[in-house]
């Protein structure tokens, strides 16, 4: 059996936000919480039962209150320790055993060598951030954390966004209490056994060419990434806005970016930032406002009032939104066609989309290729369970 070098005792992340448990998200702060019907995703069987071989302690017995100390003390230590998985610091192999058996859709290593090897390469290509959701025991020895992974693949000119969010199920060894198995299941794909194909093809169409201008842009955290939309936490942020005509139109765009531009009662010129949205907040899409989201870090008296009665500010309160990405021209039909087909799959998965919509527009048509631009249709959540 292969040990690892003496020199290599810890590998690394940044820092990460870690609630415990289920985190439950109201979509608005003091609003009753009403539980949302949910679709559980169970592990498949067989990957779970791969994990270790294992006898349940007898109920109640000496063996099983100290089975349950150990995995609770194997919790709080993946609540510290996961958050460094990518930093300079890294993670402490000490709870891990000399052969791990890590598997991901499309990766797989038998020793703690060829898992640290791993998250050595993922953070020489890809630069990534990872984010702890929560932890859990989840069996007799099984511990299951849930996770978002944010990576940029730095090699490519256009440095392309890659997503994963899903979970791991860490096998423990009950003789040696440590962690003798790693699978992580994608929350984008169906098929997560080794070697998925279906996973391949997830990173591979990852790597397309979006452009996203380098703005400021309204702070978001993911949560979770199906194969047809993301689940995103905003913060609040603040948007000066005027009447629409239309979710694709560009009636009032001139008056919002007058107001940046120095309409203002300070005369100030504000810092462009992206996207510009269009809000429809009726069923029927018609009630359309235009909005330009102003530099973050300011609260809403502190902007200068328009110079135009046409034009207002707003603080949005943020919140949990569904976000369907794509490109090319966003026409009418288009938009709402899109928002029809991510409302519908929202519906069957067993949330709550509010009525209304929103247009995301981050690139200037007249600059930018059609194939490239980036869109996104955003739907506000009335709430969300990561479970």
């Amino acid at each position: 059996m292969a040990t690892l070098p003496t020199s290599v005792s810890r590998f690394p992340l940044p820092t990460a936000y870690k609630p415990t448990g289920t985190l439950h998200f109201p979509a608005n702060p003091g609003a009753e919480r009403k539980p949302a019907p949910r679709r559980e995703r169970r592990p498949n069987s067989a990957l779970r039962s791969s994990l270790v071989e294992r006898q349940s302690p007898a109920k109640g017995g000496a063996a099983e209150v100290e089975a349950e100390v150990h995995l609770q003390e194997l919790e709080e230590f993946l609540r510290g320790d996961l958050p460094h998985l990518f930093d300079e610091r890294g993670i402490d192999r000490t709870r891990y055993d000399r052969r791990v058996r890590f598997r991901d859709p499309i990766t797989k290593h038998e020793t703690v060598e060829g898992y640290l090897f791993n998250i050595w390469l993922l953070k020489l290509l890809f630069s990534p951030d990872f984010y702890l959701h929560h932890v859990k025991q989840t069996g007799c020895y099984e511990i299951t954390t849930r996770w978002t992974m944010v990576m940029k693949f730095a090699i490519l000119p256009w440095k392309p966004e890659l997503v994963f969010t899903g979970v791991s199920i860490m096998g423990v060894n009950p003789e040696t209490q440590m962690f003798c198995s790693h699978v992580d299941l994608w929350d984008s794909i169906q098929n997560n056994k080794y070697f998925s194909f279906e996973g391949l093809l997830d990173v591979l169409k990852q790597l397309r060419i979006y452009k996203t201008p380098d703005l400021v842009t309204p702070k978001y955290r993911i949560l979770k990434r199906t194969a047809t939309y993301e689940v995103r936490k905003y913060e609040p942020f603040v948007v000066a806005e005027t009447k629409g005509d239309k979710l694709s139109g560009s009636s009032g765009f001139n008056d919002v970016t007058g107001y940046i531009f120095g309409k203002n009662s300070s005369m100030e010129k504000i810092p462009m930032t992206t996207p510009v949205f269009t809000q429809a907040s009726d069923d029927k899409l018609s009630e359309v406002h235009i909005q330009i989201v102003l530099p973050m870090g300011k609260e809403l008296d502190s902007f200068p009032a328009p110079e135009s009665k046409a034009v207002h500010l707003r603080k949005v309160e943020g919140g949990i939104a569904a976000v369907k990405k794509f490109s090319g021209k966003a026409t009418e039909e288009v938009v709402r066609s899109i928002e029809e087909e991510l409302r519908s799959i929202l519906l069957r998965d067993g949330l709550k989309p509010q009525q209304g919509c929103l247009l995301a527009r981050y690139n200037d048509p007249g600059r930018t290729w059609t194939f490239i631009m980036r869109n996104e249709v955003l739907i506000w959540l009335k709430e969300f369970t990561l479970e």
